[in-house]
């Protein structure tokens, strides 16, 4: 049996590797949702089971729990074809397999030790274009994948050391980015090199069995950690419902409905009443909803170890044919909008049961935002640029105070891309960027507040695609705290503000120089009964201009 202080350091060590993956990835990535904005992670899997033993601290959470499927999915493949030998790769992007959508590329590396397979390191990034009809692939009218970006199984892209240039060939050919496509690639086969140098360091230092021991009591640790945190809590059933605005195709609300069952040291969630799966983009494969509940109880439980047995006490109901167990060809680009619904039901159904664990609900979307056209200018006359970024909101307030005001999803530990970054690479000029008085729930802890940004266009034309919720049904508040406010979209053509049918969704708007789009991201929900707030904090909100005289009434 491993002593604690070995088994610190193992731990340590290993999540080492995986956060040196994630920066290597994001000093090397062409595109900025990578290197800036962190849009990716790292992990190390389990050789026999494909299970999560290892994940980075910087990478996206949601990521590391839908890889598991992604490994599952390489094996499967790679065991019909002959086998992997020490040195292939394995890439591919199909959601359906594993988890996320078509811009997230996966790549899976066996790592082998004396000729047998010890376990994988695993790498997802989020590329910038992978055809289908919208740049950079967020299409709020999608109704079968193919209509969002091209679809790649999994195929050997490195044999034995060498790049397969068919393979890259057919991704160069489906992207309207190919450089952007082929620095992405290039930086995450370097992470994976960098982490299979590095683990077999560490396993030349302690020894193959050591590490796998170490491995196997962390696993055994967040399971015995997570059952004796949900022994604690009080048995019963708790259910929550909540709404996405429309699919983009039809203009009608879906429901994403939880019961949430606490017996012993078990916990259950059974999500069998939510809306059928949809005509329209906001569908996800059960690899992600498995993912998105893994993600949401890490937030609940922050002091589990991150692996697989975070899930090992939880049982997830996800029966066939929901908007959030779908299947091939129904499209799922749209999976970010529909993930964070399910940690906002999670959070509220706990809410019920241990109100101080929870947090009342985010803002709830990420406005997927893309400005595409050709340069005008001479020494560029022609050239496709597409602009892809997602935006900021406020957090739920919760027990030891106010949310975070301008803070990323919390399916992820991404930041906003900054702007100068977005001038100085695209032609658009940001007019505004700014946070949102009035937006945030109300509460004795206010939600925190969500931001306004307004992008005009440089150039001579270009088309806009946004893809958002949150338009119709605004982030609650919980334990007797308020709604947010409602997210907004518009955009400034011939001197006419505009909104979208659909409140959040549109494509092929057509902007010419001078124009602009505006987004009015939601705050937070609020925490606790309003009329127990401190009058210092309502005087110190009010001088900041948080509010401006109290924060508005709000409606769900």
């Amino acid at each position: 049996m491993l002593d604690p202080v070995t088994l610190a350091v193992l731990k340590g060590r290993l999540e080492q590797i995986a956060d040196e993956m994630d920066a290597t990835l994001y000093r090397s990535a062409f595109n900025p949702i990578i290197a800036e904005a962190h849009d990716a992670c790292h992990g190390m899997y389990d050789a026999q089971t494909g299970a999560t033993l290892i994940q980075g601290k910087s990478g996206l959470p949601v990521f590391v729990g839908a890889m598991a499927f992604a490994v599952k999915a390489a094996m499967r493949v790679a065991a019909e074809r002959g086998g992997m030998a020490d040195g292939d790769v394995w890439l591919f992007n199909d959601p359906y397999e594993g988890g996320t959508h078509a811009n997230d590329f996966k790549l899976v590396r066996p790592v082998f030790r004396e000729g047998r397979l010890f376990c994988f390191l695993a790498s997802a990034a989020h590329w910038h274009d992978v055809g289908g009809a919208v740049p950079g692939n967020y299409n709020p009218a999608a109704t079968e994948c193919w209509q969002e970006a091209v679809q790649i199984p999994p195929v050997r892209i490195v044999r034995a050391g060498d790049l397969d240039l068919d393979v890259l060939a057919i991704l160069k050919a489906n992207t309207r980015l190919p450089d952007s496509l082929w620095g992405d690639l290039n930086g995450q086969l370097a992470a994976l090199d960098l982490g299979a140098r590095r683990l077999d360091g560490l396993l030349d230092e302690y020894g193959d069995a050591i590490v796998l021991e170490s491995l196997g009591t962390l696993r055994e640790r967040a399971r015995r950690l997570m059952r004796d945190h949900i022994a604690r809590l009080p048995d019963g059933e708790y259910a929550f419902e909540d709404m996405l605005d429309n699919d983009g195709v039809l203009d009608e609300p879906l429901r994403i409905v939880l019961r949430l069952r606490i017996a012993g040291d078990r916990l259950s969630l059974n999500f069998s009443g939510t809306s059928p799966a949809c005509a329209g983009p906001v569908n996800i494969s059960r690899a992600t909803a498995i993912a998105a509940c893994y993600v949401a109880l890490k937030h609940l439980f922050p002091d589990v170890p991150a692996n697989a047995g975070v899930l090992d006490a939880v049982d997830v109901e996800l029966p066939d044919g929901l908007l959030i167990s779908a299947d091939r060809p129904r499209p799922v680009g749209g999976y970010t909008e529909t993930i964070l619904r399910m940690i906002d039901v999670i959070f509220c159904a706990m809410a019920q049961a241990a109100p101080e664990r929870a947090m009342a609900q985010a803002y709830g979307t990420i406005n997927a935002l893309s400005i595409a056209g050709h340069r005008s200018d001479a020494a560029r006359a022609g050239q496709r640029w597409v602009m892809f970024s997602f935006f900021g909101g406020g957090h739920g307030g919760h027990s030891d105070g106010d949310g975070l005001s301008h803070g990323n999803a919390p399916i992820s530990t991404a930041t906003i891309p900054p702007l100068e970054i977005l001038e100085a690479a695209y032609p658009v000029r940001f007019t505004q960027w700014a946070l949102r008085p009035d937006s945030a729930g109300d509460g004795r802890y206010r939600g925190g507040l969500g931001a306004i940004y307004e992008i005009e266009l440089l150039e001579e034309s270009a088309e806009a695609f946004v893809f958002g919720e949150r338009g119709r049904s605004a982030p609650k508040g919980i334990a007797g705290g308020g709604p947010a406010a409602l997210n907004v979209f518009r955009y400034l053509r011939d001197g006419v503000w505009r909104e979208p049918p659909m409140s959040s969704k549109m494509l092929g708007i057509q902007l010419r120089r001078g124009d602009r789009v505006r987004l009015e991201t939601p705050g937070g929900g609020g925490y606790g009964p309003p009329d127990d707030r401190a009058r210092e904090a309502r005087d110190h909100d009010r001088r900041m201009g948080y509010v401006s005289d109290g924060l508005k009434e709000r409606s769900a």
